[in-house]
């Protein structure tokens, strides 16, 4: 498979709820990723091959099950997992229920 461009791998609205929920989660397996999703099991095992193509997720086995998280060794993972920490932070409360300000 060729490495995709950024654009083609955040341009999924799948994909990146998968990131979203692995990056918040931790480790989860694909039936349970669909269905926090609320996408069918299949849609989600193809996402997930994709992000595993590119080396941002990666998986373990046990039986067959399949675990899937953010690959720890991935500079690309590292990346997405810094974004969608910095877009977390922007969007919480400050105090008295004011937001942050999206100037540094």
């Amino acid at each position: 498979m060729k490495t995709m461009d950024i654009e083609d791998v955040f341009s999924s609205r799948v994909r990146m709820k998968i990131l979203k929920a692995l990056a918040q989660l931790g480790e989860l397996n694909v039936s349970e990723i669909a269905r926090r999703l609320g996408v069918n099991y299949e849609t989600t095992a193809k996402h997930l091959e994709i992000l595993e193509a590119e080396r941002i997720v990666q998986h373990k086995k046990f039986g067959r099950i399949r675990l899937y998280r953010l690959d720890e060794n991935s500079p690309k993972a590292r990346a997405v997992q810094t974004l969608l920490n910095a877009w977390k932070k922007q969007s919480e409360p400050v105090k008295n229920g004011q937001f942050r300000s999206s100037s540094p």
